[in-house]
Parts: structure tokens; sequence; C-alpha cells
């Protein structure tokens, strides 16, 4: 197997978590620079990470899970977690925009709809992943926990929200913080 990422996205870092125990290569791709090509060559979609095992390439990290869970014989995801990391990703991804639109020279911190809409997401499903973690929804370490971690980890080291009034979602990814895949996936170490 070999997995296709950036050290840096948190959605390659719960992949590498989940792969912990398989056999597999990691190609660290700076994909806004020299690494460019490679993930044109690799991925039609643009998009990080992308999974590789023998004839069968993945696209998407959500997919690559379900491939990885399947080959490991995990019990699939209930509905209530698929919700977890429908709100996880929704946080996610419009966090990289805000990203994206930063490096991209853009004031993201302007009142203007599209920006305004982003933040807005972010923060109510922060404020809806708090309440699970204070309802205990995260107690076990599973994929959405791991999902969890890597986001919240990844907007405290992008600076991205104030976890003012969401402080229990620190606290969930200080309990974490120490694991050994976790250090070792560390995106500030890159």
């Amino acid at each position: 197997m070999k997995l296709i990422g950036s050290t840096t996205s948190p959605y390659v870092r719960r992949i590498r978590i989940l792969l912990d125990e398989e056999p597999h290569d990691f190609v660290n791709l700076d994909i806004y620079g020299e690494g460019r090509d490679e993930l044109r060559r690799n991925n039609p979609a643009l998009k990080i990470p992308m999974l590789v095992d023998g004839d069968q390439e993945i696209y998407d990290s959500r997919i690559i899970a379900r491939y990885l869970s399947a080959i490991q014989c995990r019990d699939p995801l209930t509905w209530n977690q698929e919700n977890q990391l429908t709100l996880i990703d929704a946080a996610n991804d419009s966090a990289v925009t805000l990203l994206l639109s930063e490096r991209s020279g853009l004031d993201t911190h302007a009142d203007v709809m599209f920006f305004n809409l982003q933040r807005e997401r972010i923060m109510m499903t922060l404020r809806t992943l708090a309440a699970m973690v204070d309802d205990g929804q995260f107690e076990e370490w599973n994929y959405p926990a791991i999902c969890l971690y890597c986001l919240v980890d990844w907007l405290d080291f992008r600076d991205l929200v104030s976890f003012e009034g969401v402080e229990s979602l620190l606290s969930f990814r200080d309990r974490h913080r120490n694991d050994e895949l976790i250090v070792a996936t560390d995106p500030r170490k890159s």
C-alpha cells in the first residue's frame, strides 16, 4: 500500500493513524509546490490523501477509511458516526477554504457572505461537536474520534478559530496529544 499526501493535512493525518498496523509507504507531497505534478499524475480530483493498494486507487479520506475498515474486518460505522464525520468534514472543509483564501491574499474577516457562511458553519459544527464530546460520544478511540482529534489539532495549529465556548474540544485533544501515533503524525514536526 502507498499513501500519497501531506504531513500538514488533517485528512491525511487521520489515514496515517488508521494505517498504523498496515505495511505501507507514505509519499509526502508539497501539493502547492513541487509535488503538484505528482498529484496531477496520481489523482484527477487533485485531492489528498490518495491510497494505492495494488491496482486499486482511492481518492478520498472517507472512502479510504471505509476501504481500510473492510480489509481490516472492522465493523462499519453507525449512522450516528457517519453524521459525526459529516460535521467534522464540514468544519474541516470550511476551514481549509478559509486558509486557502487567506493564503491567496483575500480578507477572510471581511463582512462577505461567502466567508461569513464558512465561519458560521465552522462554529455551528464545533458547538455541536463540543456538545457531543460533553455527552461522552467520543470516549472510544475510533475513526470519528481520530477525525475529531485531527480537526481540532489542525484548527489550533493553523490558528483558524477561537475555541471560546467550545473548550471541551481542546480538552478532548489534550487527552490524546501524547499518544504515540498522534506525536508521530504531528504537523508541527514537518
